[in-house]
């Protein structure tokens, strides 16, 4: 079934991206980026639930719609899928699939990344591009606990959100496999600056990640971070991940557009958007407000 999946996939992106499912049927969609790009106007899907992702909401704290976007870039991860979208300079280096287990991979997307809600109903390729409107790719970063928890200290230090901090507050990570909290009652400990709205982390003290997929989080251990080509080049906060994958050969970008992992998640549980998303699911706690 794994293999009758990935070759489902394959064949799914191909698509998309070679325009094979028919010129007939697409929809020029415009990219933050000004780009002209199609759409496959026959990709279609229902949700049981409206997703929130409009207003800024992704970057006030967690969301469902934040919590359905990380789970499609852990899943496409865990079950392998992944394992067909390294380059082909990866793979002559022996770079064919994720270097850690289930337990230590987790799934880190910018709130700032996601722009639209979709509501109760059918949806199609144009609204998740209005969701995603970047051509992001997925991207692997091979970090250490301790490097995970920096992270996500400095992509919350906008938090709590106010109209000055938005900004800032793009940079707030919605998860997969983790559960995190973070203190506002600390003020963010700024060190160098980095970029117009961030600084980095001087220490550690507002972030506590509680649990990682079920486990005891471990500083010293290394996790698989599941993320954009954006984050993985020090994006907004990010700029342990640009640290990082210098430590790491086997961290890299893969060709698999993000939308269409999204689609093939969706397609994977019968293109339908279960009640389970109906809120968020606890994996950001926000105390001292």
């Amino acid at each position: 079934m794994k293999k009758v999946r990935m070759i489902l996939g394959l064949v799914l992106v191909t698509a998309l991206c070679a325009g094979l499912i028919g010129n007939a049927a697409a929809v020029t969609f415009t990219d933050a980026h000004g780009n002209q790009i199609e759409l496959d106007e026959t990709l279609e899907a229902y949700s049981n639930v409206t997703l929130y992702g409009a207003e800024d909401a992704a970057r006030k704290g967690e969301t469902n719609l934040g919590d359905f976007w990380a789970d499609a870039l852990r899943w496409f991860a865990v079950s392998e899928e992944i394992n067909g979208f390294f380059e082909e300079d990866d793979v002559a280096a022996g770079i064919t699939a994720i270097d850690a287990d289930a337990a230590h991979t987790v799934a880190l997307w910018n709130g700032g990344n996601l722009r639209a809600d979709i509501p109760e109903g059918k949806f199609g390729a144009e609204l998740l591009a209005e969701v995603l409107p970047y051509p992001n790719k997925v991207a692997v970063v091979y970090m250490t606990g301790a490097q995970l928890q920096e992270a996500l200290e400095a992509a919350s230090q906008g938090l709590p959100y106010t109209e000055d901090t938005a900004a800032a507050c793009a940079a707030l990570m919605q998860v997969s496999g983790l559960k995190y909290t973070v203190d506002v009652s600390k003020a963010y400990d700024k060190g160098e600056a980095y970029g117009d709205s961030w600084f980095k982390a001087a220490s550690l003290s507002r972030v506590t990640i509680t649990e990682v997929n079920g486990e005891a989080f471990d500083p010293e251990a290394t996790y698989a971070v599941i993320t954009s080509n954006a984050n993985f080049n020090g994006m907004d906060s990010s700029y342990i991940f640009a640290e990082a994958k210098e430590t790491n050969e086997k961290s890299t970008i893969t060709t698999a557009v993000v939308r269409d992992v999204v689609w093939m998640y969706l397609a994977a549980d019968e293109n339908v958007i279960s009640e389970g998303y109906a809120e968020p699911q606890g994996r950001i706690t926000i105390i001292g407000e």
